[in-house]
């Protein structure tokens, strides 16, 4: 038995050495093709040497499994491809989420934001509240429940004409009362 131990490792080492060399000279033979289908997969030259390199290291690690050493060519080659066609929808999937997490980020209100929308909500109320009665039901009906003019007059009991007049002036008097608003807001002044 120790006979056979003492064979082992040498015989491994010898098998070893000859897989590396044939490796290397597989790989003289085959690494520019290599590159180039990286390359036609990637259109980035950094990619494809990376991608290539991870081929050649999965090779090296995989050539004893290769049952025909003379097919090495072509098996590399669709090594490098798939390798290739992995790196590239994984850069699409990644760059998808980053412009997705870009967008919501533009998207995605502030607290400044959020307070200046309260602040202008509770602008706007307060002027529509501050609108005589008819006017004030106008243009809630119209505006913020969503009816049309049609609708409005009939919920009233008023022609359609009387409707878009009582709009027409409340829009008017909110414009008036919101805009002297906003020129606070952008002077700095407060009440």
């Amino acid at each position: 038995m120790n006979e056979w131990a003492a064979r082992l490792p040498g015989s491994l080492v010898s098998v070893s050495e000859d897989l590396d060399a044939e490796f290397e000279a597989r790989l003289a033979d085959s690494s520019a093709l290599a590159f180039r289908v990286a390359y036609s997969v990637l259109r980035q030259r950094q990619d494809a040497e990376d991608v290539a390199q991870e081929a050649f290291v999965k090779a090296h690690r995989s050539l004893s499994q290769l049952r025909d050493r003379e097919a090495f060519r072509g098996w590399l080659v669709r090594m490098v491809w798939r390798m290739a066609l992995d790196r590239k929808r994984g850069d699409k999937r990644r760059e998808t989420r980053e412009q997705a997490v870009a967008i919501e980020a533009r998207v995605a209100p502030t607290v400044e934001d959020e307070a200046i929308a309260r602040e202008r909500q509770q602008a706007l109320w307060n002027a529509i509240d501050q609108l005589p009665e008819k006017l004030r039901v106008a243009i809630v009906l119209s505006a913020i429940d969503g009816h049309g003019v049609k609708d409005v007059a009939g919920l009233l009991g008023v022609p359609e004409g009387t409707v878009k007049s009582r709009l027409f002036e409340a829009r008017k008097q909110l414009e008036e009362a919101l805009s002297w608003h906003m020129t606070l807001r952008l002077t700095g002044t407060t009440r």
